[in-house]
C-alpha cells in the first residue's frame, strides 16, 4: 500500500508509475514494473510530478468574473446553472454551431473528455479543437486518404528504424524510448536513421543522420522516394497485391531530380541514397514522424512522401513494419470515405479534419462580423492562450467572446481570461485513463485509480459529474429509474437491452455517456463512476476484434467477451494488454472500402511535381526559429512551476558555434530573438548540434506562476508571442512553430 501505481501524463506514451506519498506530497516516484507497456522504464520527468500535483496556483473553488474583471467564489449550484444557462442562451440567439469547445484532456486525463459531447451535442455545438490539430492532423489526412486509417511502426521487431522530424530521446512518444533507441542502435543487423535538422540525442545514435537544411525535409524525402522508384527498389509483387492508384505518383517520382532535390535539402546524395537503399533491403522499416516536420514548412506533403516510402518498399500492414493500430476508444475520426468531401469550418473555411478545427484559425473564427463566428467557448484542460500561435490575437479572440467557460486544475493563462473557472482533481486525484492507444502489436489500456484524494479545503468536481450536472440543468436527462431497476437484476444482461431501448430515442442518443454514469457508473468498484462510458467501448472493440481480444487473455463469446473485457479493466490497476495481433494482420485493417492502399493524392503528387527550389530566405529575418524544442527539462504545461526544472531553468535560446561567434555572443550572455509578431531576450546556449542559421527556443516555458510571495513571475520565454497565426500548412492549417523567420542580436547594457 505504500506505493500506489499509476501513470505519467507528461508524453502519449503515458507510462507506468508508482507514487509513494508523504501526506499531500510525492515523497517518491518509481517506474512501475507491472506495467505492460512500459515495464518499470521512465524518464527523468515524472520523478518531479509532485510540481504538478502541489502548484501554488491550484484552483480550489467555482469562480465567476464579477464586473471590475476580479473573481469570486461561488458554489457549484450557482455555477453549474449559470454556466448552462449563458450556454443555452448563446444557442438560443445564435444556434447551437456558434459554441466552440477546445481540449479533450491534454495527454493524459482523456477519461473526463469522454463526457464532454453529451452537453456539447445538447447545446447543438458542431465545432472543436484540441492539441491535434497543431500536429497531426496533417498526417490523418493524408493517412485517411490513402489508407482509410492510421498507422504505428512496430519498434519492436523492426530492422530499420525511421524517424522523421522526431527525437524520441527527449520527446518519447513510443514505449520506453531510450532503452529501445539503444538496443537498435547496439544491434549490428539493425539500423536506425535520422531525418532532423539538428545532431540529436537520437541523431548521435544514428546509423544514418540525414541532416536536413531547416524546413526541405519535402525535397529530401521526395528525393529518396525517387531514388526508390528510378532505382528499381519498389515492392512490385506487393504493390500489385495491396495497392492501387500507383501510376501517376510512381511517373511523377520517376522524374524527381534526385542530385539537385538532394542539394536543396543541405544532404549528400551518396547519403540519400544509402539511406534509400537501406530501407528497400529491410525486412521491416517502422517509420515514426513527428513534431518537427509536421510543424514545419510542406508538412501535409512531408507526412505524404513518408507514408509514401512506407507503401513503396511494402512496409505496411505486416510484423516490424506500420500497422493500423486496435484503438479502444474514437482518438481519431475519419472523413474522406464516408463523406466524400471535407467539412470546412464556418468563417474561414478551413479544413476540418478529424472533427478538429485548425486551431490558427480559432481566433479568425472570432474576430468577425460574420453571423455564424464562435460566441461562446468551452475551454477544458487545455491553455490556448499560451499553446496556440500569435498568443496576443488569441487573448483578444477570447475577450472578444459572450462567454468562456474553462476547467482546469490550475490558474491558467486561459483561466484568466475566463467568465467562468470550473475546478477538477487532478489527474492522480481521480479515475482517468488516455486513449493514446497506438502500440503495436500488443494494445494496452490503462484505466488509472486515484493516488490520494483531493484536498480536504477544496471544493471540486471530476469532469464527468460536471456535465452530469450541467446537461441536468438543461433538463435534458430523463428519469432513469428502468435502467436502475434492470442493474439490481444483478447483471448487465438486462441493462444492455433497456440502455439500448433508450438511445433510440435521438435526443438521448446524444447523451449516452451521462445515462451510463448516472446508471451504470454507481455500481462500479472503488468508486470507477467516471469509467462507465468505457463499457460500451470494450463491448464495441470486442466485437470488432474478438480474436485478437481473445489472444490477449480475455475470455467470452458474444456480447460476454465486452464484459469480460470491461471487468478486467476495472481489476487492472497497472493496466492490460486487451488485444494481440496476428502476424500480418494490419492490412485487414484498412478504412478504404477496397481495403487497398490508395497511393495517388493529385493536389500532393501535384506539390511534390512544383516543388522547385528551396524556401526563399528573407534578409531581415534571417534565422530560422524552431520554437518550441523538447528538451530534457521540458514538458507540457500542466508542469507550470519552474522550479521542476533541474538545467536550462530560464530556457536559453540555442545557436550554433559560429552564428554566436559572428554575432558576438557567449554562453550565458543576453540576445534578443525577434520576429514578425514579437520579440524576447532570452539567455543564449552555444550548442554545436544546430546547423549556422538555425536557432531553437524550448517548450514549456513562458507561464505565469506565483513566487513565493504571491506575485505572479514569468520564467522564459513563451514561444507563441514570437509565432503568426497565417504561417500554417495549406492543407491542415497545422502551424510552422519549427520554421519561423527570425532576428538574433546580441543585447548590449
Amino acid at each position: 500500500m505504500d506505493w500506489r501505481p499509476t501513470a505519467c501524463v507528461l508524453c502519449a506514451c503515458n507510462c507506468g508509475i508508482e507514487i509513494k506519498l508523504d501526506g499531500r506530497r510525492f515523497e517518491r516516484i518509481r517506474g512501475d514494473k507491472a506495467h505492460p507497456s512500459s515495464q518499470g522504464y521512465t524518464c527523468e520527468k515524472p520523478l518531479r510530478l509532485d510540481h504538478y500535483q502541489n502548484g501554488r496556483d491550484r484552483l480550489t473553488h467555482p469562480l465567476r468574473r464579477r464586473p471590475d474583471g476580479s473573481f469570486e467564489q461561488v458554489d457549484w449550484d450557482t455555477a453549474i446553472r449559470e454556466v448552462a444557462a449563458g450556454f443555452a442562451a448563446v444557442r438560443d440567439a445564435h444556434g447551437g454551431e456558434t459554441i466552440f469547445y477546445y481540449g479533450g484532456g491534454g495527454q493524459g486525463n482523456h477519461l473526463g473528455g469522454s463526457y464532454s459531447g453529451a452537453f456539447m451535442r445538447t447545446l447543438g455545438a458542431r465545432h472543436r479543437s484540441n492539441a491535434l490539430a497543431q500536429e497531426k492532423t496533417g498526417l490523418f489526412w493524408v493517412a485517411d486518404r490513402m489508407l482509410g486509417t492510421i498507422t504505428t511502426g512496430d519498434l519492436d521487431h523492426c530492422d530499420v528504424a525511421l524517424f522523421v522530424g522526431k527525437n524520441p530521446w527527449q520527446s518519447h512518444g513510443v514505449p520506453r524510448a531510450r532503452p529501445t533507441l539503444r538496443e537498435i542502435s547496439r544491434d549490428p543487423d539493425r539500423s536506425l536513421i535520422v531525418i532532423d535538422p539538428r545532431r540529436t540525442e537520437t541523431a548521435e545514435l544514428a546509423d544514418i543522420h540525414l541532416a536536413v537544411r531547416p524546413g526541405t525535409d519535402a525535397w529530401l524525402l521526395a528525393a529518396m522516394a525517387g531514388v526508390l522508384v528510378q532505382e528499381d527498389l519498389i515492392a512490385h509483387r506487393w504493390l500489385e497485391e495491396h495497392a492501387v492508384e500507383s501510376e501517376r505518383v510512381i511517373d511523377a517520382l520517376r522524374r524527381v531530380p534526385i542530385s539537385e532535390y538532394s542539394a536543396t535539402a543541405g544532404v549528400e546524395e551518396r547519403l540519400v541514397r544509402d539511406a534509400a537503399r537501406r530501407i528497400a533491403a529491410a525486412r521491416g522499416v517502422a517509420l515514426h514522424e513527428d513534431l518537427g516536420v509536421q510543424m514545419s514548412l510542406h508538412s501535409t506533403v512531408t507526412s505524404y512522401l513518408d507514408l509514401l516510402l512506407m507503401v513503396l518498399t511494402g512496409n505496411v500492414g505486416r510484423r516490424g513494419t506500420n500497422n493500423p493500430p486496435i484503438l479502444f476508444g474514437p482518438l481519431v475520426t475519419y472523413s474522406h470515405w464516408g463523406r466524400g468531401r471535407d467539412r470546412v469550418s464556418p468563417v474561414v473555411g478551413a479544413r476540418v479534419i478529424s472533427g478538429l478545427v485548425p486551431t490558427n484559425v480559432i481566433a479568425e473564427e472570432i474576430l468577425t462580423d460574420h453571423p455564424r463566428r464562435y460566441r461562446a467557448m468551452l475551454v477544458e484542460s487545455a491553455n490556448p492562450v499560451h499553446s496556440v500561435a500569435d498568443s496576443p490575437r488569441m487573448r483578444d479572440a477570447l475577450d472578444a467572446l459572450d462567454l468562456l467557460v474553462v476547467i482546469d486544475v490550475a490558474m491558467t493563462e486561459t483561466a484568466r481570461r475566463a467568465d467562468y473557472v470550473l475546478p477538477a482533481p487532478t489527474q492522480f486525484e481521480k479515475w482517468e485513463a488516455t486513449f493514446f492507444n497506438l502500440e503495436t502489436p500488443d494494445n494496452y489500456f490503462h484505466l488509472r485509480r486515484p493516488v490520494l484524494d483531493p484536498p480536504p479545503d477544496a471544493d471540486l468536481l471530476p469532469e464527468p459529474e460536471m456535465y452530469a450536472r450541467l446537461c441536468e440543468a438543461l433538463g435534458v436527462v430523463p428519469d432513469l429509474a428502468p435502467l436502475r431497476e434492470a442493474l439490481a437484476e444483478g447483471d448487465r444482461t438486462a441493462f444492455s437491452a433497456a440502455f439500448l431501448g433508450m438511445l433510440a430515442d435521438p435526443a438521448l442518443a446524444k447523451i449516452a455517456s451521462v445515462l451510463l454514469y448516472r446508471s451504470l457508473g454507481p455500481t462500479l468498484p472503488d468508486g470507477a463512476a467516471a469509467a462507465a462510458s468505457l463499457w460500451p467501448l470494450a463491448h464495441k472493440l470486442a466485437a470488432a476484434h474478438p480474436e485478437s481480444v481473445r489472444r490477449a487473455g480475455i475470455e467470452g463469446e458474444g456480447p460476454q467477451l465486452g464484459e469480460h473485457l470491461f471487468d478486467a479493466i476495472l481489476a487492472s490497476p497497472s493496466g492490460l494488454v486487451f488485444s494481440k495481433d496476428a502476424p500480418d494482420d494490419g492490412l485487414g485493417r484498412l478504412g478504404t472500402p477496397d481495403k487497398k492502399i490508395h497511393l495517388t493524392i493529385p493536389e500532393l503528387v501535384e506539390e511534390i511535381e512544383n516543388l522547385g527550389a528551396g524556401p526563399a530566405a528573407d534578409p531581415e529575418f534571417p534565422f530560422v526559429l524552431s520554437a518550441g524544442e523538447r528538451r530534457a527539462f521540458t514538458a507540457n504545461t500542466i508542469f507550470r512551476d519552474p522550479a521542476w526544472r533541474k538545467r536550462d531553468p530560464s530556457g536559453t535560446l540555442r545557436i550554433s558555434p559560429a552564428d554566436a561567434a559572428r554575432l558576438g555572443l557567449t554562453g550565458g550572455a543576453m540576445a534578443r530573438v525577434t520576429t514578425r509578431t514579437g520579440s524576447v531576450e532570452v539567455p543564449v546556449e552555444i550548442h554545436d548540434g544546430l546547423q549556422p542559421g538555425h536557432v531553437s527556443l524550448p517548450n514549456g516555458l513562458g507561464l505565469s506562476y506565483p513566487g513565493p510571495d504571491g506575485a505572479p513571475v514569468v520564467t522564459g520565454a513563451a514561444p507563441n508571442e514570437l509565432t503568426a497565426a497565417g504561417d500554417r500548412d495549406p492543407y491542415a492549417g497545422t502551424p510552422w512553430h519549427k520554421h519561423v523567420p527570425a532576428r538574433v542580436e546580441a543585447v548590449t547594457i
